[in-house]
């Protein structure tokens, strides 16, 4: 009897071993968009300057794995762009932002901060301002983060 049992005991823990030797060759195997855990995120930059004659905001952006580019942005014109993070991995971008002798560097999206604050729609947006840098998840209700 007892002889038994432990053969049951032996074959269940052979069983489960398996099972979760399988699991882990299974999801290793996938890559990270087929599991479902990407999340999507539109970030956008806006010229909010109301008088800065025919200076451009000079932006450019980029992340460790990927460089955006530079754009010259007049009054109203925004740098937008979209990016896909999962809950493991450290998606950065910072951009630094030129205006006549002003020169400023930013994290444009930094997870896990800004997995938060843009949501619920995944928007970070950015608007650039005379007197500084505000932040919107909703581009109504902007909030500013900080001065040149």
């Amino acid at each position: 009897m007892m002889k038994k049992k432990m053969i049951s005991m032996s074959l269940l823990l052979i069983t489960f071993s398996l099972a979760i030797a399988l699991l882990i060759v299974f999801v290793s195997i996938l890559q990270p968009e087929h599991l479902h855990v990407m999340e999507y995120y539109d970030v956008r930059v806006v010229n909010g300057f109301t008088d800065n004659s025919s200076l451009p905001l000079v932006i450019w952006c980029a992340s460790k794995d990927s460089d955006l580019g530079g754009r010259a942005l007049q009054e109203g014109d925004d740098f937008s762009w979209q990016l896909a993070t999962s809950f493991w991995s450290a998606t950065h971008f910072s951009c630094t932002i030129k205006w006549d002798q002003k020169r400023k560097s930013f994290d444009a999206f930094k997870a896990p901060r800004d997995a938060y604050r843009c949501s619920p729609l995944r928007r970070c947006s950015w608007l650039v301002k005379e007197d500084g840098f505000y932040f919107s998840n909703d581009e109504v209700h902007w909030r500013k983060d900080f001065s040149w």
